[in-house]
């Protein structure tokens, strides 16, 4: 087979599991499977199957040009619920009136279809409530389904009459909480969600939970009885970064709060022990810290509210998000064995992302598996003689997504590690011909601390001729590189420049410290930290110090372009989707308000605005002579795209050599989950960029297609 480089339209072919979901007996995986639609202005997800043995290929359950989701396994394992729009009409995109607009199925299009297992035969429709389904699970006996929507009635809205000559009703909003708008959903005002029970059989619904509340993540007791769920009931949730477990009882109605304390905590993923006494949960309840708390994996006794962190003292971070590209991650869950001894749960070390299991008495931890990749999405069933069944999504620098499957045992595993067999092969020949660069494993020290960090040498350098070099910065900050795949880092070595990742301070997966090493600090100790891991490079001849590039998104964003203000040792920068005024920043989009500022500089920006001018990359836009590519979705309301036009601006205002990429229709999310063709031309863009300047070595911008439309 003749083998090729990689080109960013390769991002076509692509196709990615989803959520999955063992079956009760542990010999099928159910699994969505994430394609772009034909068109190349949408995906388009179906069901697959694989035998969990891995003995024969995986097969498609589903077929349709709609969104097959969410497999969910009925108790005795004869039949699979799963969440569909194929009832739905799409009102933009694939095909519509404005092609290249993301899709919208109608509101209510999404609703819960039963595919019969055992049996055979087609799938039916059992919900038709108003509004979209989010979420389900089964009760234990198999006769209803817990469910989440919006809706809260089983009727839908009624349109006002109105006469002819009525002017249209007013659209006007009127706010009066922070928490109105979400990246990637847009207006979430007056839309909670709510908990239903549905009844298999007829289909009929019935609202458990009420309220003006975002209830989610139902998980049935194992007797039937309870549902424990994921919402925050305190006053002035959007004033607070605030999450609780609730307990409601199915017969009364009646809730209750079960995750202890009243201080600003985050608990989420309740996951019931196998003799319902206790709830294990990720979460933290450290204030001081909020969201730079590591997650840590809690039980807490449904009696009475008790908590425990199993993993106290381990410094492992539960709730942990790796950077990639190609898919996306899911919350993590920890999940109990059969015999309730052992908790199950996923957390990285050193940019690998493991399984772990926790013994419940005495706090035993064995890491189960041990390789240079990124598990997620895991699920895990008790098997008849004992121990555990296991599925994840694996995927590693050179191995597209796939799912596999492992038996943990009962007892004690020691130090060794379970076997992953692949159970599925979604990309089959479409990317077999295609060299992938593997990264080399770099490690240095800054401030005492030790920066892990991934090179991937292009294949055209040498030490005699080195290559050039594109520095990237993930975002969060709490996040991680690790690995894991990511497709513009190979673009970019195809096209002859080297790609140098590293975790600096304010990452997870080293530990509490250094999770918070970065708190008051966003440019100067974390630069310190990627600049360090960029000069050992230099120093062993790896790559060219005279062609050097610098690119990063959010976070990332900021600390690019905090780096070009503060240094002109680079010879093109990209910035996306960045923060560039800490003030505006904190003060709008879907994490404006209280919050975020105290998190990070422990004051609100109000109380101190010079202390935030003087920490924005903004106030250093002067400096810059660096020619620099900003881009920003329009749609983006995690970092809105003010933050873009600002320092635009600025840098225009001074002649500079800049230009702007506004991405229409698109959010926070384009370069992960993106539209497939804005993704494909954001990698295009972005490779050009760094070819024209330490490539071809030109000073100048380059110049715009007149055909790009």
């Amino acid at each position: 087979m003749a083998v090729r480089a990689p080109r960013p339209e390769d991002l076509y072919e692509l196709r990615v599991p989803t959520d999955l979901a063992l079956s009760p007996d542990g010999r099928w995986v159910a699994f969505g499977v994430k394609a772009v639609a034909p068109a190349k202005d949408g995906y388009r997800t179906s069901l697959w199957l694989a035998p969990a043995d891995g003995l024969a290929p995986a097969r498609q359950l589903t077929v349709g040009a709609k969104d097959d989701t969410t497999p969910c396994w009925s108790p005795d394992g004869r039949a699979l619920a799963f969440l569909s729009d194929r009832g739905s009409v799409l009102q933009a995109g694939g095909g519509g009136a404005k092609p290249g607009k993301p899709e919208a199925p109608k509101e209510g299009g999404t609703q819960v279809w039963i595919l019969p297992f055992a049996d055979g035969g087609e799938a039916r429709q059992l919900t038709d409530l108003p509004k979209d389904i989010e979420g389900i699970s089964w009760s234990p006996d198999g006769r209803r389904l817990a469910a989440v929507s919006t809706a809260d009635s089983t009727e839908p809205e009624k349109e006002p009459d109105r006469k002819p000559d009525d002017p249209p009703a007013p659209d006007t909003r009127l706010i009066d909480t922070l928490l109105y708008q979400f990246n990637g959903t847009g207006f979430i005002n007056e839309r909670f969600t709510r908990i239903w029970l549905v009844d298999v059989e007829s289909g009929a619904a019935e609202l458990l939970t009420r309220g003006r509340h975002h209830d989610g993540d139902p998980q049935w007791s194992p007797d039937g009885r309870q549902i424990a769920f994921v919402s925050d009931r305190h006053p002035n949730p959007d004033l607070g970064w605030r999450s609780d477990i609730y307990l409601v009882t199915i017969s009364t109605k009646r809730v209750r709060q079960l995750t202890p304390g009243r201080g600003r905590q985050a608990w989420g993923s309740p996951a019931w022990s196998p003799d319902g006494t206790w709830i294990a949960a990720i979460g933290n309840r450290d204030w001081k810290r909020g969201e730079l708390a590591q997650g840590s994996v809690w039980r807490i006794r449904v009696r009475d509210g008790e908590a425990e962190n199993l993993i106290a003292g381990k410094d492992l971070e539960a709730a942990a998000t790796m950077n990639s590209d190609l898919f996306g991650g899911a919350n993590n869950r920890a999940r109990w064995m059969a015999d309730g001894r052992w908790l199950v749960f996923a957390a990285p070390v050193e940019g690998s992302f493991e399984l772990w299991r926790v013994e419940i008495d005495g706090g035993r931890l064995e890491r189960l598996t041990r390789d240079r990749h990124y598990l997620n999405r895991h699920d895990l069933v008790d098997m008849p003689r004992g121990g555990a069944r296991l599925a994840a999504v694996r995927a590693s620098p050179t191995d597209v997504p796939n799912v596999v499957v492992a038996d943990i045992p009962a007892g004690h595993n020691g130090a060794a590690s379970v076997k992953l067999t692949q159970v599925s092969d979604l990309m089959g020949e479409a990317w077999r011909g295609i060299r992938l660069v593997a990264p080399i494993e770099r490690w240095h020290e800054v401030d005492g601390r030790r920066i892990q960090g991934w090179f991937y040498p292009a294949p055209s350098s040498s030490k005699r001729s080195p290559a050039p070099v594109v520095l990237e910065i993930h975002g969060g900050p709490a996040t991680l590189y690790g690995w894991s795949p990511a497709w513009e880092w190979q673009i970019l070595a195809a096209s002859g420049i080297s790609v140098y990742a590293s975790n600096p301070r304010g990452s997870q997966g080293y530990g509490q410290s250094f999770l918070t090493a970065n708190v008051t600090d966003w440019g100067d100790g974390p630069m310190d930290d990627v600049m360090a891991g960029l000069d050992a490079l230099v120093a062993d001849g790896l790559v060219d110090p005279d062609r050097m590039g610098v690119t990063g998104g959010s976070y990332g964003g900021y600390l690019t372009s905090w780096i070009v203000g503060h240094t002109d040792r680079f010879k093109a920068a990209v910035t996306c989707r960045s923060v560039n005024d800490l003030i505006s920043q904190m003060l709008s989009g879907d994490i404006g308000g209280p919050v975020f500022g105290m998190h990070v500089y422990g004051v609100h920006p109000w109380d101190d605005w010079d202390l935030y001018h003087r920490h924005s990359p903004l106030t250093y836009a002067t400096e810059i002579k660096t020619p620099l590519l900003i881009q920003h979705a329009e749609k983006d309301l995690r970092c809105t795209i003010t933050q873009a036009e600002e320092l635009f601006s600025v840098l225009r205002a001074l002649r500079k050599t800049v230009r702007l990429m506004r991405v229409p229709e698109e959010s926070h999310e384009l370069t992960r989950s993106g539209t497939p063709f804005r993704r494909v031309d954001n990698l295009r863009l972005i490779d050009e960029w760094f070819r024209h300047f330490l490539i071809e070595g030109k000073t100048r911008l380059p110049k715009v297609d007149p055909n790009r439309g």
